[in-house]
């Protein structure tokens, strides 16, 4: 189910390239559309975090699938009257947020005591993440590949998103509930307030990268260089959207050992692999090269990997049992308020040149990268453990969610 939804937002993506060419849709109206996935996904996360909470995770999680695969039907219309692309894409961003919302927390305790063993390393956490970007990797370049090849590229493109939609639908639906109605989930007695300084402090800095990053990454950077690629421009657009959250898998195992020892470390790592990724970017686009966009790409890719393992380990050790669903929506409401950032880049190109924009963001992401340090300087410890950390601060403990001063 979250490979689905992954795969749902990029599968988009890739085709960008495909919607201008062949509908000859102007670059505003595409970014326009990747927007509006954003403008969906807001309020599904919000009402899919509470209902998730209140009525269970598998009866939200099955709707918002059923609504994921519904978009892709909506899309396939678009192929022969462009009107279809926009409720299209606003009903893939309703059904993705609810299903993030509800899905996250319900593969986080399926992923926990009594459903599993003890996750002595909190990769339960992190797990919904995983699979996420898996979709987001696979998504993309499966519908590139079809699209560059394949007859009515811009139907069959979304046909492997509806088997997998369908397919995971009638797996999950036999997934135990992990929710009792009244009581909150099973296994996880403690309940408690959340410490909203300490989210505001260590979330509200970082969230909104996580998705601004590798959205430049696989949509503004390929529509820079696309120009010399003599007719690759649908694969090469399918292989940054491959690159970019390939590269975020990749990083994993050294986003777990950070978080293990200091979870700051790892949102601080990420912001600064962000910036770094931006720099590179600018060059890039100036030249109007393939290659180092590439290579921007997947060093953004990188930065969002970090990023967003750091989010979610965050959020999980500070919500209570009670609370999971509704924080975990807000984590991905403010983290997909970044993917406003191609469309940002697109409305002030006019005044302002690309690789300028690209040099300022870099700029700003070295500054949320020292506040994030400055304002969590004596927080961190093992989430796994709670153990306190040297100078105080907050101890929490991942598993129940309760924390303590």
């Amino acid at each position: 189910m979250m490979t689905a939804s992954g795969w749902s937002a990029n599968q988009f993506s890739s085709l960008l390239g495909s919607y201008r060419s062949g509908l000859g849709l102007a670059e505003s109206t595409v970014t326009g559309l990747v927007a509006l996935y954003v403008v969906g996904l807001i309020p599904g996360l919000l009402a899919g975090g509470p209902l998730a909470d209140r009525y269970g995770r598998r009866p939200v999680a099955l709707t918002a699938l059923v609504l994921n695969l519904l978009s892709s039907v909506l899309l396939m219309a678009g192929a022969t009257a462009s009107g279809w692309l926009f409720p299209g894409r606003f009903v893939t961003g309703v059904g993705a947020g609810a299903l993030l919302a509800a899905g996250s927390a319900w593969v986080k305790e399926l992923s926990s005591p009594p459903y599993a063993a003890p996750d002595a390393h909190g990769s339960a956490a992190r797990r919904s993440g995983l699979f996420v970007s898996a979709g987001f990797a696979s998504g993309g370049l499966v519908a590139s590949l079809i699209a560059q090849w394949a007859p009515y590229p811009r139907v069959c493109a979304y046909v492997p998103h509806l088997l997998l939609a369908a397919a995971a639908w009638l797996a999950a639906r036999k997934a135990p509930e992990t929710v009792v109605r009244g009581r909150g989930p099973r296994g996880h007695g403690a309940h408690g307030a959340v410490d909203w300084f300490r989210f505001r402090r260590a979330i509200l800095p970082l969230a909104p990268w996580i998705f601004a990053a590798p959205t430049l990454g696989f949509i503004t950077l390929p529509g820079l260089v696309d120009g010399g690629l003599d007719g690759w421009r649908t694969v090469y657009a399918g292989i940054a959207t491959a690159v970019v959250p390939g590269a975020g898998m990749l990083v994993q195992p050294l986003a777990r050992r950070l978080a293990a020892r200091h979870r700051i470390t790892t949102g601080a790592a990420g912001l600064a692999v962000i910036a770094l990724g931006l720099a590179l970017a600018v060059p890039a686009a100036s030249a109007a090269q393939p290659a180092p966009a590439l290579a921007a790409a997947a060093v953004l890719g990188a930065g969002y990997g970090l990023s967003l393992t750091y989010g979610l380990t965050e959020v999980t050790a500070l919500a209570p049992a009670d609370r999971l669903a509704r924080l975990t929506a807000l984590l991905w409401t403010l983290a997909y308020l970044g993917m406003f950032a191609p469309y940002a880049v697109t409305l002030l190109s006019g005044p302002f040149s690309v690789p300028s924009l690209l040099g300022a963001g870099a700029v700003l992401a070295a500054l949320c990268c020292a506040l994030l340090a400055a304002l969590n300087r004596r927080e961190g410890g093992n989430p796994a453990t709670g153990r306190p950390v040297r100078g105080g601060g907050l101890v929490s403990t991942a598993d129940s969610g309760t924390i303590r001063g």
